[in-house]
């Protein structure tokens, strides 16, 4: 490699980052300049072509757009450089020996080709864990979402960016920062729930963690993506400005500010009709010269093509290239279609400004110098180090996320199992005895390996049904049903064996997988919020028994459980809980554990009850009740989750009942243990905006804390709420900070707030803008 580095200043050292990223750019030609911002993914031309079209499961078959790039041989592609390598390790099942020697051996081809030998930036997916095969499998987001745990979130995060490092990863393509707004939306699995803040607090926390371990985070999906019409993935978005400003955006900001992420990805929405790809306010004037980010914008897959295929903004792939570039798109992901030849014919013609190249080919190439990648001492062989994917440390990791997630609708008559002291109990349904429903689509064995069956799941995952047979004696199973489909089959036998039972775990939800080949994941959204398939029909058999049945629902989104709470004997949440799920949930059961998880989206009362998250004005909220036929109050809300111990939470003190506009007040509350188990709560701050300029939602999460409390131990939890936490946008769309009334409200869940107080906001009206505080510091003082 030393002939592509002999007298090269970039390769200095001694000079500033952004001096040697400068140099290597005069050093490039127009041709070199756009292969910086160009990809190249051969993994995925691995799929299986002997198959007809309809029996294939591809890993994007979105891919049926333009797909002149992903015919190009590597070496081609590479010719004039190469921004970056998709997906080796994420394609197709590969021993940790082939993934080192198949990442060297592109590594070889981009930097042989190409006249500077520049190396390029890899890139995996990373939403559950490193998507490769062998890979540890944690919970999926909405999972990490029910922690409330910012701490354990980043532990998770650490843990995931040093494995890809050690496999020569630069970039992960994670945390996913879309607010959930309609639960019958595939992809909900892979967010972090339904409120700004929260998603906030927790994507933050995953940056730090990943980015930690030097490997990029990848902020997606800017922006508006989870707020489709009915929830159809790839669907138009009708969001207002305001909505965008206070919901969406929020989230990507805070993940900026205050843990510098290092890149964002577009998202493949509209929004009022305008692409988000080709939006220049938002990738400009908001986050470049409003929020200042100077990192790398990347494009969703095929999302520049979309702007030509599916959007029908551009005539061309090569006009819609041109769009992405000036509306602010760095690097296009996975093959190179719309950023080739297509801009250097519009720059050669004048129609096409080559200082937009620069603009993006500098971002690059100040990324690859951060990350040492042209340094003189960087060698493909050197970047790969140890890997072991699945060690002893993740799983366990793994585990305690899992246990921390599970959220305890109801205890009912039966929860936890040891109070019963069972002598048969009889596990019945689709997610007790296959491990896959424990897993997001973006997990290897649900994203990747349905098309190799015969190289399993490349990782050791006991069912529920092994993990509870490990906890109590007696167990039998049934599957009953599938998740998906009409067959009943199974039916009489699962009724029989609830039948001759003392107690039946009843195990329903979703399999991920994706574009319609599940009930979860992207494309795969619902129609409504009815157990998939012939679940719902399955419990009400097993109900009807007489036998008592806990219900627990394995899944990537809320599914409605009115029918089936009041019948229940116990109500089990958990959102697809990873590798560990089983263990998890077992130990739930059984007693071992003690429940903690919060519910980060709502449980709906029925099937139709959608759109709907907590975030609603009194217009449409409970409030209004009468004006509609239709039940507006949620069957679990917001933020709830209970327990096999209690917890009180009293003594609301505010530091000060009025402060500036600029000012701040402390809420300070004690939260004691009145129960006879060691267990944790999660304390929620909420505020309520008396009189505002514009309808506000009736409380928003300002301010949470997860506490672990041994039986009678008391501590002191305070909030530092900064006036800045009040900002929203006003009538003439200004981020604003006014006078009024604030309620606080401090409780366990969004419905459950029983110390509220006042405080009165004075003075002139601010303007505030990404400067401002996004986040309610939390101290904890024990032996309060």
């Amino acid at each position: 490699m030393s002939k592509h580095f002999e007298n090269r200043e970039w390769r200095d050292l001694s000079l500033p980052a952004e001096k040697r990223a400068e140099l290597l750019l005069q050093a490039m030609t127009l041709a070199e300049k756009v292969g910086q911002l160009g990809s190249r993914w051969v993994g995925n031309d691995m799929a299986e072509t002997e198959k007809p079209a309809e029996e294939q499961l591809n890993v994007a078959p979105m891919q049926d757009v333009f797909t002149a790039g992903g015919s190009v041989p590597l070496a081609e592609a590479s010719r004039h450089g190469l921004g970056h390598l998709t997906r080796v390790w994420g394609s197709v099942p590969l021993s940790v020996y082939e993934g080192k020697a198949e990442l060297l051996r592109q590594h070889r081809v981009v930097l042989d080709r190409s006249r500077l030998g520049v190396p390029a930036l890899v890139h995996e997916e990373c939403l559950t864990g490193f998507t490769t095969y062998g890979a540890t499998v944690y919970p999926t987001a909405l999972a990490w979402g029910a922690t409330f745990d910012p701490a354990l979130v980043e532990r998770m995060a650490a843990a995931i960016g040093r494995d890809m490092a050690a496999a020569g990863v630069h970039q992960g393509l994670s945390p996913v920062l879309d607010v959930v707004r309609d639960y019958r939306w595939g992809r909900v699995e892979e967010t972090l729930g339904e409120d700004p803040y929260l998603v906030g607090m927790l994507g933050s926390a995953y940056v730090r963690g990943l980015q930690s371990s030097g490997v990029i985070a990848t902020l997606k999906h800017f922006a508006g993506y989870s707020a489709s019409r009915a929830g159809r993935n790839h669907g138009p978005v009708s969001i207002g400005r305001r909505e965008l400003l206070d919901v969406i955006l929020p989230t990507f900001e805070m993940a900026l500010a205050s843990a510098e992420a290092g890149s964002v990805m577009t998202s493949y929405a509209d929004l009022d009709g305008l692409p988000a790809g080709a939006d220049s306010w938002l990738f400009t004037q908001v986050l470049r010269d409003e929020w200042g980010f100077a990192g790398t914008v990347v494009s969703d897959y095929w999302a520049v093509p979309f702007l030509a295929s599916m959007h029908r903004v551009a005539a061309t792939p090569e006009d819609a290239g041109a769009l992405a570039l000036a509306a602010g798109t760095d690097v296009e992901l996975p093959d190179t279609i719309g950023f080739g030849a297509g801009l250097i014919e519009r720059v050669e013609s004048g129609e096409l400004s080559e200082e937009l190249i620069d603009r993006a080919a500098r971002r690059v190439l100040l990324q690859k110098v951060q990350l040492g990648l042209l340094d003189p001492s960087w060698t493909p062989e050197g970047s790969v180090g140890s890997c072991d994917f699945d060690s002893a440390e993740n799983r366990a990791l793994a585990l305690e996320i899992a246990e921390r997630s599970v959220v305890l609708l109801d205890a009912g008559t039966a929860l936890p199992l040891d109070r019963l002291a069972p002598r048969r109990v009889a596990v019945v349904g689709p997610c007790a005895g296959d491990p896959r429903t424990f897993m997001g689509c973006y997990a290897f064995p649900n994203h990747v390996l349905p098309r190799y069956p015969e190289r399993g799941m490349g990782i050791s995952v006991p069912t529920l049904f092994d993990a509870l047979s490990n906890e109590i004696t007696g167990c039998v199973y049934e599957q009953g049903s599938a998740v998906l489909g009409d067959d009943r089959s199974g039916f009489a036998a699962a009724v029989e064996a609830a039948r001759e039972a003392d107690v039946v775990i009843a195990c329903v939800g979703d399999l991920s997988g994706l574009f319609g080949q599940g009930s979860s994941g992207e494309g795969c959204d619902a129609e409504d919020l009815r157990l998939p398939g012939v679940q719902a029909e399955l419990v009400d058999a097993l109900l009807e028994t007489g036998t008592p049945v806990v219900v627990v629902v394995v899944s990537g989104r809320p599914y409605a459980l009115g029918e089936i709470a009041g019948r229940a004997a116990g109500l089990v949440q958990a959102f697809f809980p990873g590798q560990e799920g089983g263990a998890a949930i077992a130990g739930v059961l059984s007693g071992r554990v003690v429940p903690g998880g919060k519910l980060p989206v709502q449980i709906p009362r029925h099937v139709g009850g959608q759109p709907g998250t907590y975030l609603q004005p009194a217009l449409g909220s409970v409030e209004s009740a009468g004006i509609s036929g239709l039940e507006a109050v949620p069957l679990y809300p917001f933020g709830y989750g209970s327990s096999y111990t209690t917890f009180e939470v009293s003594g609301l003190e505010l530091s000060a009942e009025e402060i500036a506009t600029d000012g701040s007040f402390v809420a300070t509350v004690k939260v004691r243990n009145t129960g006879a188990r060691r267990g944790d709560e999660v304390v929620q701050l909420y505020l309520h905006d008396v009189v505002a300029q514009v309808a506000r939602p009736l409380k928003l999460l300002t301010g949470f804390a997860r506490v672990s409390l041994d039986p009678g131990e008391v501590v002191e939890v305070a909030f530092e709420v900064d006036a800045d936490r009040t900002a929203y946008s006003g009538a003439d769309l200004r981020r604003i900070v006014e006078a009024g009334e604030l309620e606080v409200l401090v409780g366990t869940s969004s419905a459950d707030l029983p110390c509220r107080a006042a405080v009165r906001v004075v003075g002139e009206t601010r303007v505030v803008g990404h400067d401002r505080t996004m986040v309610t510091p939390v101290v904890v003082r024990r032996n309060a």
